[in-house]
């Protein structure tokens, strides 16, 4: 497995409200090399499929909505300790929890509407790189 990268996605509140370039802006000024990134939809089966850890709970139903409501914007990134630092770069869930000048302090309406997704683990990070990624797409 590759180590330091990270994945993540700006979801479609962040696509929606014009903040794609503010958010990449942050992820490179953070020291980030993005090594594969794409504009793609969710379809309802692909949105069930990468979230299925959290089929059983009660906002699943939610998530998958909103998740396929419109373009996401995909990417892995690189840099060492990738997915700590993206972490801290994103900030808490909520958005009303977070570290000033995080991207969901910033970007983020709501625990439900964040803006962006980060790993939460290395082996997370390559299995979530590699559902919205084939091999030759990654650099």
């Amino acid at each position: 497995m590759i180590t330091n990268r990270t994945f993540t996605m700006l979801k479609p509140d962040s696509v929606e409200k014009g903040f794609i370039g503010v958010i990449l802006e942050k992820i490179n000024t953070a020291g980030f090399r993005i090594v594969a990134m794409k504009m793609t939809q969710m379809t309802v089966d692909d949105a069930k499929e990468f979230y299925a850890i959290h089929k059983e709970r009660p906002f699943f139903g939610e998530l998958v909505e909103f998740m396929t409501r419109g373009p996401i914007v995909a990417a892995v990134l690189e840099k060492e300790n990738a997915v700590e630092d993206f972490r801290a770069l994103i900030g808490a869930t909520n958005p009303a929890e977070a570290a000033e000048g995080t991207i969901r302090k910033l970007y983020a309406s709501s625990m439900g509407e964040n803006a962006v997704h980060g790993s939460d683990s290395d082996e997370n990070a390559a299995i979530e790189g590699a559902f919205h990624f084939s091999g030759r797409e990654l650099f």
